[in-house]
């Protein structure tokens, strides 16, 4: 049995069971993939695979239980080096962190300073994309924690730490009318054509929940993905803006206005995701304390080893 038959199978399940893509990944030939898996097969004494002709079209009962010990013994293979690295070089490697664009423009650059300034050898990575993309960016091995504010809690594979709890800002160009409330409402804001973040992203789900709540009709003209573009259309006076406090900065965006909306949503909260039973380097704990300081490192091990009736409200 090898390492590289069970990366093999992994991957081959992880891609939907098409070989093709599987091969792709990894830089090798489908029928390399397909004799090794074949030989894991023969070695084991069992099918793990249920195939059509040159196709694999299922996972057998007996390849389940192996696939999810396969994928243990390749995490803990990983982890192996790393402690390795941890040990030999512990202020040098690399960080990748996957996010979305308001926490990569808004609340990480402060941390991501401090980190620099105290790890230097430690090459940071940043990837862009939705919630559900920095997710499995994370369970790929392509970052080693992901930020996002909802979509962690759909993955069961990822341990969920809060780090902090924030809400909404409802932004309009300078001699709004909607600048004029004494006191934000929805049934005003509904007035007016929105632009806001899209369905995959910043807690849209709360937005949504509290016109429905109240049965306001509302007309969202325009989503994004990024604060900054709605703030963009907002000041062009395509409507009125729904985005998040933090990304509204009164000395940056002089062409706009922000009226505080966090009595009308419920809070959102901003989470860490790291692959469950995952080695995490000393520096990885380090900047998992620095972005959210009340998560020691006794916490942030015991969420990603799985340990049950943890406390992790902020």
């Amino acid at each position: 049995m090898k390492l590289q038959q069970l990366r093999y199978v992994c991957e081959v399940a992880r891609r939907g069971l098409n070989l093709s893509a599987a091969a792709d990944a990894l830089h090798t030939s489908q029928p390399g993939i397909s004799k090794q898996i074949r030989l894991l097969e023969i070695e084991l004494g069992v099918d793990i695979f249920v195939r059509n002709g040159k196709r694999v079209s299922e996972i057998t009962p007996p390849g389940k239980a192996i696939l999810e010990i396969a994928q243990r013994m390749l995490m803990e293979s990983e982890n192996l080096k790393l402690a390795a690295q941890d040990y030999s070089n512990q202020d040098s490697g690399r960080l990748t962190i996957a996010t979305t664009h308001t926490q990569a423009r808004y609340a990480l650059p402060k941390v991501i300073q401090r980190f620099t300034a105290r790890y230097p050898k430690v090459k940071l990575g940043l990837i862009q994309g939705n919630p559900i993309q920095i997710c499995e960016f994370t369970l790929s091995g392509q970052a080693d924690i992901c930020i996002a504010t909802e979509a962690i809690a759909t993955f069961a594979e990822l341990a969920m730490l809060p780090c902090y709890g924030w809400n909404r800002c409802v932004i309009a160009p300078p001699r709004h009318p909607i600048l004029n409330q004494r006191t934000l409402t929805l049934e005003a804001i509904a007035q007016y054509p929105i632009i806001t973040y899209d369905h995959a992203f910043a807690g849209r789900s709360q937005i949504n929940r509290a016109f429905a709540n109240r049965g306001i009709k509302t007309n969202v003209v325009l989503t994004a993905i990024d604060s900054d573009v709605i703030k963009t259309y907002v000041a062009l006076g395509l409507g009125i803006g729904i985005l998040a406090k933090m990304a509204f900065d009164p000395a940056r965006d002089k062409n706009l206005r922000a009226l505080d909306a966090s009595h009308l949503f419920e809070s959102s909260t901003t989470r860490i995701g790291v692959l469950r039973n995952a080695y995490l380097r000393g520096y990885v704990y380090d900047f998992i304390t620095m972005f959210a300081p009340h998560l020691g490192r006794k916490t942030i091990e015991d969420a990603v080893r799985g340990k049950p009736n943890l406390d992790y409200d902020l």
